[in-house]
């Protein structure tokens, strides 16, 4: 996260934290967003035992993120079958409602607000797109219904977005800039390109990017935007051959980046100019072939990790959805498990579906490297509700 995102957000938090104490000491219910669902939403959890808990899952099953999508909701529904097979939580069944957000912003909205007011959901989890996101988290906030945002990476998301209600799971595109570029400016050069998908991820991205590559004595020469479900690149390509920078740096994603990489293989233009990618999900680029892997890019996770109980988790993955077209898990299936199994360790640690207790447990959430099968410890930061590492070098 940048410094001014971080700033903003802190101060946010702590608006949204003074607001919620003062409603809850004068008891003026209703007053606040945040504060008037309770009555009508989450007084059923916490009394109708024998009811069965429902998780919303917001996750696209169709447009520019559907691979992601349908990769993050088996990841989630993973956790609950764990759960469930123990009993479920606080000896309620869990049953996980999934609707199609579509990589759409208004199809998020509309299917946060069904779930909460229709469907009862007591939690929500799931988005790609950080647009999608940030609506889901608007909606979330305004009925106090705590949403796990498992999977978007604007750093908007943690910073001026932020919500009382909303946790972010995913490193953001502040954090892989921070880790990829000074290095790649040393090893390909100081004149970059930027490919930069049209919409919020994708701008902040971007401006990350390029606030690293210029703090580092580089040049951004040129900025290109491709619109959302772009598929022929062939211009973009042609201008860059024109321009001939050292370094293409992409904030593309989802089956845009697919194609992207497809063309750029045809052209054979995988090996010059260098290409960064910011963030690539292990399922934009599955099955492509090895060609199309070119380039460096980050991702938070990766099955092949020499680490305690990853052999276990892509074994268990493979037990249980043997049919899937990707043979192993990725790092938005990865997100989606460890989100959803925090939240309801969350739930359990409170002995409560209450909101406030299940924040307070998920604001001073820690999981150890082994836990998480990765190579430090990680903490929920309280202020911006972004998980972090232990290890400020790692942070991505």
């Amino acid at each position: 996260m940048s410094g001014s995102d971080s700033q903003h957000g802190s101060l946010r938090r702590r608006l949204l934290k003074a607001s919620a104490l003062t409603v809850a000491g004068a008891g003026l219910y209703g007053v606040a967003p945040f504060f008037g669902p309770w009555k009508h939403h989450h007084a059923w959890a916490q009394t109708a035992q024998k009811k069965p808990l429902v998780i919303g899952l917001t996750m696209d099953a169709s447009g520019q993120y559907a691979a992601s999508g349908i990769d993050e909701r088996l990841g989630a529904m993973m956790a609950i079958k764990e759960f469930n097979d123990k009993g479920g939580v606080l000896g309620r069944h869990i049953e996980a409602i999934h609707m199609d957000t579509e990589t759409t912003p208004a199809t998020g909205s509309r299917v946060a607000e069904r779930m909460i007011t229709r469907n009862e959901a007591a939690f929500l989890v799931g988005a790609i797109h950080s647009g999608v996101a940030n609506a889901i988290s608007q909606v979330a906030q305004k009925y106090g219904c705590i949403y796990l945002n498992s999977n978007s990476s604007s750093p908007t998301e943690s910073g001026k977005d932020c919500h009382r209600v909303k946790f972010v799971w995913d490193g953001n595109g502040t954090n892989f800039s921070l880790a990829i570029v000074k290095n790649a400016m040393k090893v390909n050069g100081k004149n970059w390109l930027l490919l930069t998908n049209d919409y919020v991820w994708g701008h902040n991205t971007s401006k990350a990017t390029r606030a690293v590559i210029e703090a580092n004595g580089g040049k951004v020469i040129d900025e290109l935007l491709v619109p959302q479900n772009t598929r022929d690149f062939a211009a973009y390509l042609l201008k860059i051959q024109q321009i001939k920078p050292d370094v293409v740096a992409t904030a593309v994603g989802g089956d845009d980046i697919k194609a992207l990489r497809q063309q750029v293989v045809q052209l054979k233009m995988n090996h010059k100019p260098a290409w960064i990618n910011n963030q690539q999900d292990w399922p934009d680029v599955y099955g492509l072939g090895p060609e199309a892997i070119f380039g460096v890019f980050g991702t938070n996770w990766y099955y092949r990790l020499d680490l305690a109980g990853v052999k276990e988790f892509v074994a268990a993955y493979q037990k249980v959805y043997p049919g899937v077209a990707i043979k192993v898990p990725g790092n938005t299936y990865y997100n989606g498990y460890m989100a959803t199994r925090e939240l309801l360790r969350a739930v359990e640690r409170a002995g409560s579906t209450n909101n406030l207790q299940v924040i307070k447990q998920l604001e001073s959430l820690k999981v150890s490297a082994r836990d998480r099968m990765q190579h430090h410890d990680a903490y929920m930061n309280p202020a911006t509700h972004h998980l972090a590492t232990s290890s400020a070098s790692s942070r991505r």
